[in-house]
């Protein structure tokens, strides 16, 4: 019984032993473990304030377009940075949204490049789809999501009001030499619309998606009688009245009338009244008379 008990001893006191060496081993691997994190996150903190790492001149920013590449003198008249500037103050998002505010975008995003340091910019730019006219004594009206005092204005004289713009499909204002000035090679649209944005922004894009897909050519839109809409088109003038949720009904009847050519001589048509899609008149030039016509 005493060598039992004498083995016993032996085995435990080499099962502690064992565990104190499994406890320093352990608390050596943390240590190590603690002091490679510790050089690791020193390392980038110290390459991270070298300064390799600053925004120096324009060159280092890449911006595209529809995976074109822009020029520097079109990137800089629409980033504003200070130079030179670290990379990891430079907050990509902020960039972004101050871009959105320019009245010729639609959308950005900005990422930071590492190797070599630089920013990476892709911007989707607004499609303009109509001139916009507006007389010059109205308000110039927000382009994009700015003020109106931000627009840039024709001429260069803060006085001075816009007489010209364009507008895309959603109805956002741009300044037409803002437009051009960015893509000079680009074609304008032959649609013109006259009127203060501010007037038919509430219908305008109901109004340009059924006017897009009619197979009636439509080249003015006149809304500065906000009781009375009128375009014109090859079949001649067209009154639509004051804009209502039927537009995209008197535009399919009006595509309906294309063929009244063959009926009636163009020239002599003063206009078209649609007020009422569901009884359209045609005024004539000849003793006034109003004609009904046959849409089916």
């Amino acid at each position: 019984m005493a060598g039992i008990v004498s083995v016993s001893r032996t085995d435990l006191a080499q099962r502690r032993k064992k565990l104190r060496r499994q406890r320093q081993m352990k608390i050596l691997q943390a240590f190590w473990r603690t002091c490679a994190v510790t050089g690791l996150a020193g390392g980038l903190l110290w390459a991270a304030i070298q300064p390799m790492w600053v925004l120096n001149a324009p060159a280092q920013i890449v911006m595209k377009s529809d995976n074109q590449l822009l020029t520097d003198k079109e990137m800089q008249s629409l980033l504003v940075l200070s130079y030179p500037q670290s990379l990891w103050r430079i907050k990509p998002g902020a960039i972004a949204e101050s871009l959105k505010q320019q009245p010729t975008i639609a959308q950005a995003t900005v990422n930071r490049r590492l190797f070599p340091p630089g920013l990476i910019i892709e911007i989707k730019e607004r499609v303009p789809v109509a001139i916009a006219q507006m007389p010059k004594g109205q308000q110039t009206p927000a382009c994009g999501s700015n003020s109106p005092q931000q627009c840039p204005q024709n001429g260069g004289n803060n006085n001075r009001q816009v007489a010209l713009g364009l507008i895309d499909g959603s109805g956002v204002w741009m300044p037409l030499e803002k437009y051009t000035s960015l893509n000079p090679t680009s074609k304008l649209p032959s649609l013109k619309v006259i009127g203060s944005p501010e007037q038919y922004r509430s219908y305008w894009t109901q109004l340009y998606q059924a006017i897009s897909q009619s197979s009636v050519k439509v080249t003015e839109i006149d809304c500065q009688d906000p009781t009375n809409l009128i375009l014109k088109t090859e079949l001649g003038k067209v009154h639509l009245g004051a804009p209502t949720t039927q537009l995209p009904e008197q535009i399919n009847v009006l595509v309906q009338m294309r063929h009244l050519s063959a009926k009636l001589n163009l020239s002599q048509i003063e206009y078209i009244d649609l007020k009422n899609p569901e009884s359209p008149l045609v005024q004539v030039n000849q003793k006034d008379q109003k004609v009904k016509p046959q849409t089916r």
